[in-house]
């Protein structure tokens, strides 16, 4: 039979009788012959708490000792899960990220997977056993404990999946797949049977919460499709996978919301060669990820730059920022943690024109003022302020007919 990786989410294993349900829908696979790798997240919101209890020690805590903390999380999830298999008479064993060798580089808080050795896993599989590995987590060659990010169970799944050649990825929620837009937001958004790699990136990337975006880069490099479906439910789910030619007569595939942004804005920076490629250097080197950037250059010397940050990162872009301020010459720096961005996708934008026009029509209708733009060949994503972010998602998903309605 086949081997199979199966990743369930946080929502999917949020209590006792939900660690069942999932042990019962692994022990069904099981019962059919089929080899189980399971990668389990943290219980419901464990992480989140996690988060607001060290702010409660500190505002600026160590990234190590985060993930010290965080990985804890999973460590609960997949001994719950193995107890309840073992209820079942179904053989299972549980390992953290670094037992079974998922190797990392040193970055905390946001490692990428350097190796795996699956040697560990293979002894276990073939001793007719369900393999439960904690997601989200590894080990780095200091051997100190690391997390991959947030969603980073999903990326501990497609990496598995790869290294030990698995018959088919399936990735369970709280959802029955991917949606035009969430379905918590717009009751009418319409499930996508099938979707290329580089729309769920775009989509996953711009604020969508089904899939991290790493583990779509990493399933798009060594194509391995994905199936999204839900914990509750046996019916089909979406399939990411390569894209082909019907896809392109989709013009929008979907919109996303992130409401995980914040704007930094520096004043008074000099306009000269060098002063732009050192302060944003000085962002990459602190681990902090640039989203759009917009320079104003005026009549004097001198210009403003805005860019756009993850809201958890503007306290530490800001520290860093300060202490180049005598270096590059900027005379201010401002945050606003009050935006969002909403974005549109969809491969079809390569062979069709006026996308832009009609999004910048759609939100202007609704009186939402757009204060940043960026595009790719597939995305246009507009940077709204966060009480208008919810509108904006409702206008686009209806102005650009997403629910099939005629």
């Amino acid at each position: 039979m086949s081997l199979i990786v199966q990743k369930f989410g946080g929502s999917s294993v949020a209590n006792a009788d939900r660690i069942k349900n999932v042990a019962s829908r692994v022990a069904r696979y099981y019962e059919e012959g089929h080899s189980l790798v399971v990668v389990v997240s943290a219980l419901g919101d464990t992480t989140d708490e996690l988060v607001d209890l060290s702010g409660q020690i500190t505002k600026n805590p160590s990234r190590r000792e985060m993930d010290m903390l965080l990985s804890t999380g999973e460590q609960i999830s997949v001994a719950l899960l193995a107890m309840a298999l073992h209820e079942l008479k179904c053989g299972a064993i549980s390992f953290t990220g670094a037992q079974v060798g998922i190797r990392t580089d040193s970055s905390f808080t946001k490692a990428r997977i350097v190796d795996i050795s699956t040697d560990r896993i293979r002894k276990e599989l073939k001793a007719n056993k369900v393999v439960i590995v904690a997601g989200f987590q590894g080990t780095s060659s200091d051997h100190e404990i690391t997390t991959l990010g947030r969603g980073g169970s999903d990326l501990t799944a497609v990496a598995l999946a790869k290294a030990l050649d698995a018959d088919a990825c399936e990735i369970y929620t709280d959802v029955e797949g991917i949606y035009t837009t969430d379905p918590r937001l717009v009751k009418d958004a319409r499930k996508i049977a099938r979707i290329s790699y580089e729309e769920m990136l775009e989509l996953a990337s711009s604020g969508a919460q089904v899939m991290q975006s790493r583990s779509i880069e990493v399933a798009g490099k060594f194509d391995i499709p994905i199936h999204v479906r839900s914990s509750f439910s046996l019916n089909q789910g979406t399939w990411i996978v390569k894209e082909d030619k019907s896809m392109e007569d989709v013009l929008i595939r979907g919109v996303s919301l992130s409401k995980n942004e914040a704007k930094l804005t520096l004043s008074g920076v000099p306009n000269r060669p060098g002063v732009a490629a050192k302060i944003f250097k000085t962002l990459a080197d602190a681990g902090i990820n640039v989203d759009m950037i917009i320079q104003n250059i005026g009549k004097s010397t001198d210009t403003d730059i805005s860019f756009t940050v993850p809201r958890s990162d503007a306290e530490s872009a800001v520290q860093a920022l300060k202490k180049i301020a005598h270096e590059t010459g900027f005379k201010g720096i401002s945050q606003d943690p009050n935006i969002a961005k909403v974005s549109v996708v969809g491969i079809g934008m390569r062979s069709h024109t006026g996308v832009a026009a009609a999004m910048f029509e759609i939100l202007a209708k609704h009186k939402i003022n757009i204060e940043m733009i960026s595009t790719s060949e597939i995305k246009i994503s507009c940077v709204v302020k966060k009480k208008d972010a919810e509108k904006a998602v409702k206008a686009l998903h209806d102005g650009f007919k997403l629910s099939g309605k005629k």
